[in-house]
């Protein structure tokens, strides 16, 4: 006879928690997509039956069901970084090359990608940057974090809040704001992004995953510098999450599920926060 006390018991513990959804959406015209990258697309394939459209003539040659095809780079929306995505493999003979770039999506236990979340508050630096850069998350804000809730732990998730999501509208409606303006033009503040030397404290904490709520753990004025150091040393990134404002510092438990992309440099996926109630 099967024992079903585990099951019983994972669900009276989801009935005891809210589900938090950090997960951007996607659509054709909100800036999902770094900025000088290929643009999210997505396109019916098959409609129920033939339609007039204006745009996207509707067919339905294939059934009547209703499917769709995707363009999707893999740094669009929500998505974590492998080692691979800036360090080369150690064969390459090219610079920052490394055991750590053969380590690409697929090759990331999913253990490393859970864990408590510790969100770091990083609200005071939103929209002030100079035009074009980024400004720095700094081991002061996780220092202050720490001497409220506690010292950060090996296995914890850290995640950066600055409310930068609040710039991820439609491109005609301000989205710009959020990464083409900044990097493109540099016109506008960039996201807040952690310092190397905010790197190296997580690392001396034990800490491996790490995510934020802006479109890179790298500034805008030069994302290679915060990706070649982590990445380097096998850290994880996880970039443009939403709804941090929606967790408490300390106490949820923290989820992201990628594609599973094999040989790929990241993915894009869901990630979501279990809450107390």
């Amino acid at each position: 006879m099967n024992d079903h006390g585990g099951y019983e018991a994972l669900a009276a513990a989801l009935g005891n928690v809210e589900i938090v959804d950090l997960t951007v959406p996607l659509a054709e015209g909100l800036p999902a997509n770094w900025p000088t990258h290929m643009p999210f697309q997505r396109k019916v394939y098959n409609w129920y039956a033939a339609q007039d459209h204006p745009t996207q003539p509707l067919h339905g040659f294939r059934g009547p069901y209703y499917t769709a095809f995707l363009t999707l780079d893999e740094h669009c929306g929500t998505h974590i970084d492998s080692p691979a995505h800036f360090i080369p493999p150690p064969d390459s003979g090219l610079p920052h090359a490394s055991e750590m770039g053969l380590i690409t999506l697929d090759k990331v236990p999913l253990n490393r990608m859970m864990g408590p979340a510790r969100v770091v508050d990083a609200t005071d630096l939103k929209d002030t940057g100079e035009p074009g850069t980024s400004p720095q998350i700094s081991t002061e804000h996780v220092l202050r974090h720490e001497a409220d809730y506690g010292k950060l732990e090996p296995g914890d998730i850290v995640l950066f809040r600055s409310d930068w999501d609040e710039h991820y509208v439609p491109i005609p409606d301000g989205g710009g704001a959020y990464a083409a303006d900044p990097f493109l033009a540099g016109r506008g503040p960039g996201w807040p992004a952690p310092g190397i030397p905010c790197l190296e404290l997580l690392l001396e904490r034990g800490v491996m995953t790490l995510g934020l709520d802006g479109v890179s753990v790298g500034g805008v004025d030069d994302p290679a510098p915060a990706h070649h150091y982590g990445l380097g040393k096998g850290m994880l990134y996880i970039e443009l999450l939403a709804n941090l404002k929606k967790l408490p510092p300390n106490g949820a438990w923290f989820v992201y599920l990628p594609l599973n992309i094999r040989g790929g440099s990241a993915g894009p996926g869901r990630a979501i926060a279990f809450v107390p109630k």
